[in-house]
């Protein structure tokens, strides 16, 4: 099984954790991370874009001229896509763009993505992150410290006064464990984990 050290907030290691093979330490499967991260994108997508088809373009019931005598091209509405101001052909309406992946590829992907994250020791593991009050400064000093910029911290549980301290700092992300995704491990270059939920995602990805 892999290992990682284990901090204390004041850069100190404190002791180490083993990492599950089956959770950090599986062959990469990329087509699995791209399927899901695709998937995770069209989710996102709100599907509003919309565009004006003829009928609902205000005006043109009348015909602009008769159909014959004038020497002219015939037309039925001033509202036809050929005219200025008409409707548009095959234009965008709004739609759901969301789909889902299979719950194993899903799983496969973010066991991949953790992999990586190991493999490139890009993951750092805190025993604790103590905070009495809302501060952000105090949490900005901490990472820093570790040298980390844009960085995704994973938390075990709710903890509203560090993610309040938390959210305002550039490039930085904090989610809650049953949260953590394979777009955002992907898109920070580390991973901050509280020591308590490596357990919590291991029983969760092993089950």
């Amino acid at each position: 099984m892999p290992t990682v050290a284990v901090y204390d907030i004041e850069k100190n290691k404190v002791g180490e954790i083993e990492l599950s093979d089956a959770v950090f330490g599986i062959e990469v499967n990329e087509n699995a991370i791209y399927e899901t991260v695709k998937m995770q994108l069209a989710n996102r997508r709100s599907g509003t874009a919309a565009t004006k088809e003829r009928s609902y373009v205000s005006g043109g019931g009348r015909k602009p001229w008769r159909q014959k005598g004038t020497g002219r091209a015939r037309a039925g509405s001033i509202r036809s896509p050929l005219w200025r101001g008409g409707g548009t052909v095959f234009g965008p309406r709004p739609r759901d763009y969301s789909y889902k992946v299979p719950k194993k590829v899903r799983r496969l992907a973010l066991k991949s993505a953790l992999t990586l994250k190991l493999k490139d020791e890009k993951i750092i593991v805190l025993r604790d992150f103590p905070l009495g009050e809302i501060k952000t400064r105090k949490v900005k000093e901490v990472l820093d410290r570790f040298e980390l910029k844009k960085v995704l911290i994973v938390i075990d549980r709710p903890n509203p006064v560090f993610e309040l301290s938390s959210r305002n700092i550039k490039d930085v992300k904090t989610i809650r464990a049953e949260g953590i995704n394979v777009y955002d491990l992907l898109k920070y270059d580390h991973v901050l984990f509280l020591e308590p939920t490596i357990k919590s995602i291991e029983g969760a990805l092993v089950s």
